[in-house]
């Protein structure tokens, strides 16, 4: 990582990439792996775990949607409550004209760090794909004040949000030794960790993570394969 990644975690980076998005007809990224590349993730940890099943009618929540298909894939399936937030107003707006026609998602411009817009309990799945990341800078083995202060706004919020029930996916191609000191630092989640093999020249990591002691173990990093 470089110095310039901080920026990543700037709105204004942001906007200015995404307008640049082909009159805004395709999309910029599709950040850590395609809709088919975690499909079989998604399958086992969404799709066929029972109250979160379109019938359901369960709330998604994209954490830093930007202009990732995965909402749309999502749609197609059945799912119709889904709220798409991101702090980028140009992504927002894109991908409000884009999927115009798309029932049952919700394109908002908010900053993850301060969703005052959601509810608390509110949602039952709550998915993140490159946003955690883009907070992180520096140092792997000891992150900025900057880094953990974000991180740690960030997780306070998804946890405000999220039902008891709920469960928070995060993908992401960092090492897990890395990663487990940013993603649980207050003790607020138990994590469980899948690596996304059989995709790309190198592994990817998935976490299903759920609020602490509601309904689950303590804390399971073992290396589950999944993908």
């Amino acid at each position: 990582m470089t110095a310039n990644d901080q920026v990543l975690s700037h709105a204004s980076f942001w906007d200015e990439r995404y307008s640049q998005s082909d009159g805004g007809s395709a999309p910029t990224h599709e950040w850590f792996r395609s809709f088919s590349d975690l499909e079989p993730f998604f399958q086992s940890n969404l799709f066929a775990v029972p109250g979160l099943t379109p019938p359901d009618d369960p709330l998604v929540l994209h954490l830093g949607s930007g202009d990732s298909v995965i909402p749309v894939e999502f749609a197609a399936r059945g799912y119709k409550r889904q709220l798409c937030v991101d702090f980028s107003s140009a992504v927002v707006d894109l991908m409000r004209d884009r999927h115009a026609g798309t029932e049952g998602i919700e394109w908002r411009l908010m900053d993850v760090r301060d969703m005052k817009g959601v509810d608390e309990a509110s949602v039952d799945v709550a998915f993140d794909k490159g946003t955690f990341d883009a907070m992180i800078h520096g140092s792997p083995w000891s992150p900025p004040q900057e880094v953990r202060d974000n991180t740690s706004a960030y997780l306070r919020e998804v946890h405000r949000v999220l039902k008891d029930s709920g469960r928070f996916l995060y993908v992401t191609f960092r090492q897990p030794h890395f990663m487990k000191p940013l993603l649980n630092p207050e003790g607020l989640w138990d994590v469980e960790m899948q690596v996304l093999s059989d995709v790309g020249s190198f592994d990817y990591y998935s976490y299903v993570i759920r609020k602490a002691g509601v309904g689950k173990p303590a804390e399971n990093t073992s290396d589950t394969t999944a993908g």
